[in-house]
């Protein structure tokens, strides 16, 4: 079972990694082979919208590390994608990265990942300070749909809200609830 997670902030520290890396503890504490990057220390570019990924078998044109997460997601079982919420949705990285997506779909939008198993497992994770998680659930409901419409199986939609005004009892559990999601997709 191989998972990986893309923590899409500029924060290297901030909540959305720890969450995202908490989730990957617990799969690796059940034997899962995982592997995440943070936006902080990669570079990818826009897609640029070129169609090139459409015309034979070239793939995405734009030359970044965006590469070398293509060849991890393929050979991936499970994606964890963590993105703090700007301006009520997710950052600009995290749509970068969603966007460079469209090099693994096809142009009905079937995923060219699919390869004749089942559909690749997905988890969701939004940090955001605002206390109150239900705040922007019509836009957590339309990403999760996005992404079952690309085919994914979306176990969760985790929102992570108010950290800085957690007690060290909520942070103990909120990484225990973390690591049991991990361990529950091995």
């Amino acid at each position: 079972m191989k998972i990986i997670g893309f923590i899409a902030s500029s924060r290297k520290e901030g909540n959305t990694a720890w969450v995202v890396n908490k989730i990957l503890e617990g799969a690796k504490a059940r034997g899962a082979e995982t592997q995440s990057w943070s936006f902080s220390d990669i570079d990818i570019k826009p897609c640029r919208g070129c169609s090139c990924c459409k015309k034979g078998d070239t793939g995405c044109v734009v030359n970044d590390d965006m590469q070398d997460i293509y060849t991890a997601f393929v050979n991936a079982d499970v994606l964890v994608l963590g993105s703090p919420v700007y301006m009520g949705q997710m950052s600009a990285q995290a749509k970068i990265f969603t966007d460079r997506l469209y090099a693994c779909t096809s142009p009905r939008f079937s995923p060219y990942f699919k390869e004749n198993t089942r559909k690749k497992k997905m988890v969701l994770v939004f940090t955001q300070g605002n206390p109150d998680t239900a705040l922007f659930q019509s836009y957590f409901d339309y990403t999760k749909n996005m992404f079952q419409l690309l085919e994914f199986d979306v176990q969760s939609v985790q929102v992570i809200a108010g950290m800085r005004s957690k007690q060290a009892h909520e942070i103990n559990d909120l990484q225990t609830s973390m690591n049991n999601i991990g361990a529950s997709l091995v």
